[in-house]
């Protein structure tokens, strides 16, 4: 799987988390405006374009930045260390989002994380391997990743519903340490807001086989990269640090675009840390 941001990306979002404007890394890159706008859109970095210093501007990691300009992308993990986890992709090549179903291998009791565009992939993965709905969870409010939720609360009317956002019920928002189990499995939340405003990160641990913590960020991080954040950058970015990248190394990172990468791959090669 591509990763879901180019170097391009990288930097027209370092630019405008940072508020520099596109004329001053025009500058620094050494390409005219036009040229650096197109670099932005299709990733394509001219020979002669001046990296580095693009990345010095932008408080970017110049090395990282050009191991993703040279094709970088995370090992593809074993996932049949986590045999009741599922990512499942909904949209087109044009815009894709993931979602995650876990659950417990004994009581069949299954969480949902985000929702994706479209249920039905969702409802074929529970029916398909017998589970009880039980929880579902929102990383963040924005449509992509909870676009399908009133069909699935219309079919598992019970399972019940955790949220950062500050408008949600009482009942649903989630609270600092707290704890559920599902099954065996334990899963906790931690507040990664800079994306979002109600940003979580929702780490799922207690696997057999002693397996490596998942931990679900939503758009708070990707595989070398990370979701925009204009104007509040540091806060994203320390949270990430914070909540993330205090994880064990071996944490497998779900994010809600692009590849798994891990909290190793992400400290070693992700040009925003």
């Amino acid at each position: 799987m591509n990763l879901e941001d180019h170097v391009g990306d990288i930097i027209r979002k370092a630019r405008q988390m940072n508020g520099v404007t596109a004329e001053a890394v025009a500058q620094a890159i050494g390409l005219p405006l036009p040229e650096l706008q197109i670099f932005e859109e299709n990733g394509d970095l001219p020979k002669h374009a001046k990296l580095a210093n693009a990345a010095k501007l932008l408080g970017l990691n110049p090395e990282k930045l050009q191991r993703i300009a040279d094709g970088w992308t995370p090992p593809e993990p074993d996932l049949s260390i986590w045999r009741e986890m599922r990512r499942l992709t909904t949209g087109d090549d044009g815009f894709r989002v993931h979602c995650y179903l876990i659950w417990d291998e004994v009581t069949r009791e299954a969480a949902l994380f985000d929702t994706g565009l479209t249920p039905e992939p969702i409802f074929q993965a529970i029916q398909e391997n017998d589970l009880q709905l039980k929880h579902l969870f929102i990383t963040h409010s924005h449509f992509d990743h909870q676009q399908c939720l009133p069909a699935i609360r219309e079919k598992f009317p019970r399972a019940l519903l955790h949220t950062g956002a500050k408008e949600a019920l009482p009942q649903h928002r989630n609270r600092a340490n707290d704890f559920l189990h599902l099954g065996s499995l334990r899963i906790t939340n931690r507040d990664t807001p800079g994306h979002a405003e109600d940003g979580v990160t929702y780490i799922v641990g207690n696997w057999p086989e002693d397996a490596p913590n998942l931990a679900i960020v939503g758009d708070a991080l990707f595989a070398g990269s990370m979701g925009k954040a204009p104007g509040v950058g540091e806060l994203a970015r320390a949270k990430v640090r914070q909540q993330i990248f205090s994880l064990p190394d071996e944490t497998l990172i779900c994010p809600g675009h692009g590849p798994f990468t891990t909290v190793e791959q992400e400290k070693t090669n992700n040009p925003f840390w």
